[in-house]
């Protein structure tokens, strides 16, 4: 049986997701997605306002990307990540159909039926500089307004980046909420978040324990 706090990490997944994913639709369709440091800073400052929300009961990941980097880095097991996953994705659902519902529109569904390498690379430079920036808060233990800002004003220029060739989601479940399901925004994110964070986590992540071991010599 679930216990509460385990719930409460599901709710908080699905209605970050949810919340997530209707401001990226919003943005985009108020400003038609012509500009883009609109959408970004947008749903940047929104993810912010989640982590600092919901950040201590599930992390605020919201976004499967996000949660399969954390799963590469051991930050989170496996049974988690797959429920983590479900949630976000539920959430994604949701904020397509309560769009539809709101306007009593559809969102015209869209997609690339192949792959275009600029495109698809462009998705994933967007995701990568985003991952770097959650890994360099994740590793070096930021907290309370300094996480939150530097987690949500990764995503702002990751979607900037991206969105020189891209639409620039980063996130499968806000893709799956503006009805584009395709290889490129669904893998690109996946691959772009896992190389940022493991490129940092490498390359640029506090030495803990060699910390830890100069701190037990100097007792």
């Amino acid at each position: 049986m679930l216990s509460k706090d385990k719930v409460a990490m599901i709710v908080a997944e699905v209605l970050g997701t949810f919340v997530l994913a209707s401001v990226a639709i919003a943005a985009g369709v108020y400003f038609n997605a012509t500009a883009a440091w609109y959408v970004s800073l947008s749903v940047g400052f929104t993810l912010a306002v989640l982590v600092g929300t919901i950040g201590r009961v599930s992390g605020a990941h919201v976004n499967p990307a996000v949660t399969l980097g954390l799963w590469t880095l051991r930050k989170i097991p496996t049974p988690q990540a797959l429920v983590y996953i479900g949630a976000q994705i539920l959430g994604g659902a949701l904020a397509l159909a309560y769009f539809e519902f709101a306007t009593d529109s559809d969102i015209i569904q869209a997609g690339f039926s192949t792959v275009d390498a600029r495109v698809f690379t462009a998705e994933m430079v967007g995701a990568a500089i985003f991952g770097f920036g959650i890994a360099a808060a994740v590793t070096q233990k930021l907290d309370g307004y300094m996480k939150a800002f530097t987690i949500g004003m990764s995503l702002t220029l990751g979607i900037l980046v991206a969105s020189i060739a891209a639409p620039g989601f980063l996130n499968p479940a806000v893709a799956l909420a503006n009805n584009t399901w395709d290889k490129t925004v669904v893998v690109a994110p996946l691959l772009g978040v896992v190389v940022g964070m493991n490129i940092y986590s490498l390359l640029l992540a506090p030495a803990e324990k060699a910390q830890t071991s100069r701190s037990k010599k100097k007792k």
